[in-house]
Formats: C-alpha cells, structure tokens, sequence
C-alpha cells in the first residue's frame, strides 16, 4: 500500500556530486543535484535544498530551499544561482521530527572555527532530547526543532587535540559518533571536499557512484580515466538519470573523503562489541525504489523472494494472484511464481486523483476508493482472488478496496502480507503511527479479517522476511568466497526489525 495511504512515511533522501579533474568544471553540478533529488523524491515530499560551492579557499556558497516537490522547488531561475558550483549537496524532506517550515529545510549551512561547512542528515537522533540539553549548556542556541541541526552544532566543536589551523574532521565526525549512535546518513561538505558518513549500526543507506561518459555508461571499458564526477546518495536509484555507474555502498560506521581527485576511506568507527548491523529492513519492504541496490542486491528481487516466502508460508485455494498497484507488484509475482497461479491485474490505478482541486462531499466519500481504482472486472469475475499487500497499517485502506472487489464480481478475496505485523513505532528516521493506531495492537486484530471484509488474511512472518532479505546476501558473500579461494566471509549481516519485534538496535533515550 501506499505509505500516504497506510499513514507511514519515508524518511529523507540525500544526494551529493563532486566534479572530478580540473575546476572550473564542465560538469553541470547543479543539474546533476537536482535529477539526483528527483529520483529520490519517493523519500520525502515536503522540501528540498541544494547547496553547491566553487571549492575555493575560502569556498563561495550558494544555496536554495524551497517547500513541496523537487520540480516546483527548483524553478529554472534557481538553479541559475548554483550553476558555478564544482561540489555540492541537497536533500528531499519528510519530517520524522521538527515542525514543516521552510527553517527545517535542508542542508543546513553554519559557520566554524574554519569556515564554513553544509550538512545534510537522514535519519533521526535516538537521543536527540539529551543532546539539545548538552548543546544548550555549552551556550549554543538552536534555530530549528530538526535533529539534524544538533548533528551540524556539534561537528562545530573542537576537539581537544585539534590544531587552530588545521580542522580534523575525522576528529569531529568520531566524536559525533560517539555522542550519539544511530540513526543518520550524512554527507558534510567543507571547502572543496564531501564526507559520507554512515553511522556505526548502518542504520540508512548511503552509497557512491561514478559520472562516466553517457557512451561508456552501459559498458565495462570505463576506466578512472573517464570518471566525469563522483555522486554519493542515499539510494542508487538515482544513479541511472544522471549518467553514473554504481561504485560502492559507505560501510557501517565508514567516513569516506570523495573529492575531485576520488574516493578515499578514512576511517570506520566501530559498534559496541557483540552489536550486529541493523539496516532498516523495511527499506527492503517499501521505502526504496525497486532499481535501488542494498547490499549487493537489487530491491526488486528480494520482494520477489518476500513474495515466494509468503507463499510458502500462506498457501491459499485461489484462481488468481493480484495486488494494489504497485508497490507489492514484486511481491505478488513473486507469489504466483511459487503457488503456480496466474498473476492478473485487479485494480487500474488513477495516478492523478491526489491532485484533484475538488472538495469530497458525502457523495465522493461515499465512493471513496473508487476515485482511486477501477476495477478490470473481465479479469476476476467468478473467480477466488489471492490479493497481496506490501502492509496493513490502519486497516482503512485495504476495506473499502476488497468491497470494491467483490461488488464487482469476485467470489473470494483472499489478503496475503508481504510482511509481517507493524506493532511498535520507529524512533530512528521512519514515521510510523502511534502503538495505539496500529490495527496489530487493536482488539479488531484477532478478527481481521471479518474487520476488514476478506474471506481470509495472512502475514509473511519475521523469520520468514529475514530470511528472504538475507539469502541473497549470504548467496554473494559465497559467490566472493569462491571467486577470491579464501576462507568463508566473516562479514556481520543483521538487521533492525524494532517495529515489528519491539527490539531496538540501542537503547532509547528520552
């Protein structure tokens, strides 16, 4: 399901490019930013920024904000201001924490000891409350109610062994590392360089790609002799509209370095001994676009594979497999590959209803999902419909479309989860709704699917989703074994399952 329909929101998207070779350079940065911020509108809707710089010491900086969506955020004239950057930042918002002003809007730009530097955050502080105290009590006051101008006030302080005219930002970085643990994917411009920084548990994704020639884009002759800029995001979705080729993912706890000269590690800041990465497992689920790459594997395949999971897991007597367009569409090939069904279309999605200027009456109520849908009747009538769904969040979603499907003509229909129950709230970058709101915590829920109107409702079970998001990770680190005739990898695979376990990678401080 849709998150603006479920009542879930993603989190946030960063993207960053640095023009490699001679400056003044011939790449156009801010283009580049804007397409890179376009791709990863899926992950925040409410704003956007961009801050470039000409890399000079000191550096010139020009910077843009605006409310809604990336194209109406950026009109031409905007970009015109940026066009003289050679490295530069930006981040598509969704607020998990501050109020949604143009003042949240990201990244922030601040001055230091040295210069000035530009930050932009995804993620959300697990001990935010305790670090604005801290901050507040060295006399720093704080303009925004955003996390993530926490993260930019304290890489501004100096550590104790810092020369005066030689900023360490690795210093800096590790010690913001150190305050506070999870949840945050950084990019940290200064001067004529970007840091990319993940934090220790890997919590939200980041990634490096390279600018090649469009010519050489889809071959494998592009050598570092062709490398046009470096672009670093927090999907690799992004890579494709812009002419870049995916390098690597930034490790956990990683600082990486990338300037016009490459991409360079610095250094990787370890987890408390024991602790295990805790990759949000629900970008698997939803978040990402399904072109995205997550540990060397494609989005797409591993909902396919929470998509087999399920039917192994939830058989049903059925005719057809179908889904809610489009998000579960993976998931529910997936599905008809295992059980041997056919997969149909049930639902013509209307992509344009969410823009409407017409106020709903009681009689557009009262339609209700049948602004949103029609239904391809010819496909179901008569038939027993397997109906897979990425989540049922509330459970008001879901209803009104099974409704619609038996009035226009199916015998059954049957819900089939391609993950398990959410049950607990996300306190690291994710806007889920209250313990209370969710249908997994209501009395309704023993009941569901009387509740909701289908003749049955199953969900793919944690270990089930695990599983499937984890095979194909042990399948690659097998490949690398084989391929280098070393011993096993000994690589630490985990991931964070708090909403649906209520088992968090740390411990929560408030």
């Amino acid at each position: 399901m849709e998150f603006e329909e479920s009542g879930i929101g993603e989190e946030c998207g960063v993207f960053g490019c640095v023009a490699a070779g001679e400056w003044p350079t011939q790449l156009e940065v801010a283009q580049v930013l804007t397409l890179g911020l376009v791709a990863l509108q899926h992950r925040g809707q409410e704003s956007a920024g961009i801050v470039t710089s000409n890399g000079a010491s000191p550096p010139t900086y020009a910077t843009h904000k605006g409310m809604g969506l990336v194209n109406t955020a950026f009109p031409p004239e905007a970009l015109l201001k940026l066009r003289y950057g050679n490295l530069g930042i930006c981040h598509t918002r969704y607020s998990t924490t501050g109020i949604s002003e143009l003042q949240n809007c990201q990244p922030f730009v601040v001055d230091t000891l040295h210069g000035k530097i530009a930050v932009a955050h995804n993620g959300e502080l697990v001990n935010a409350l305790a670090l604005r105290k801290k901050v507040m009590r060295h006399g720093v006051g704080l303009s925004t109610s955003s996390d993530s101008e926490l993260i930019i006030q304290l890489l501004a302080f100096t550590p104790p062994m810092e020369e005066m005219d030689a900023p360490d930002w690795v210093a800096r970085i590790k010690n913001l590392m150190t305050e506070t643990p999870t949840s945050y994917s950084l990019l940290v411009m200064f001067k004529d360089v970007i840091y990319a920084v993940r934090d220790p548990y890997g919590n939200r994704p980041l990634c490096i790609g390279r600018v090649v020639p469009i010519s050489k884009l889809h071959s494998s002759g592009a050598g570092e002799e062709d490398t046009e800029g470096w672009v670093v995001s927090s999907e690799s979705c992004s890579f494709q509209s812009i002419g870049a080729k995916y390098y690597r993912e930034v490790l956990p706890g990683e600082i990486v370095q990338i300037s016009k000269y490459g991409v360079k590690s610095l250094s990787i800041v370890p987890r408390p001994e024991g602790d295990l990465p805790a990759f949000c497992i629900f970008e698997y689920v939803y978040f990402a676009r399904p072109d995205s790459i997550f540990e060397g594997q494609m989005v797409y395949t591993v909902r396919q594979r929470c998509g087999r999971q399920l039917a192994i897991e939830a058989p049903t007597d059925a005719d057809v497999v179908s889904t809610v367009p489009e998000s579960a569409t993976p998931a529910a090939l997936g599905y008809a590959q295992q059980s041997g069904l056919p997969y149909i279309e049930v639902l013509c999605k209307n992509r344009y209803v969410g823009r409407t200027f017409i106020q709903p009456n009681t009689r557009l109520r009262q339609l209700g999902v049948a602004k949103k849908f029609g239904a391809l009747t010819d496909n179901f009538a008569g038939k027993r419909v397997v109906l897979i769904d990425d989540s049922i969040v509330r459970g008001n979603t879901i209803s009104p479309i099974i409704k619609l499907l038996k009035e226009a003509g199916a015998r059954e229909v049957h819900i089939r989860v391609a993950s398990p129950p959410i049950r607990f709230p996300c306190y690291m970058g994710i806007n889920i709704p209250t313990k209370e709101e969710l249908i997994a915590n209501k009395p309704e829920f023993q009941d569901i699917a009387g509740y909701i109107g289908a003749d049955s409702v199953q969900y793919l079970t944690v270990e089930g989703l695990v599983s499937a998001v984890q095979e194909g990770i042990a399948s690659l680190q097998e490949k690398d074994t084989m391929i280098s005739s070393s011993k096993k990898s000994n690589k630490r695979v985990g991931h964070c399952t708090a909403c649906l376990t209520g088992k968090y990678p740390v411990e929560l401080e408030w």
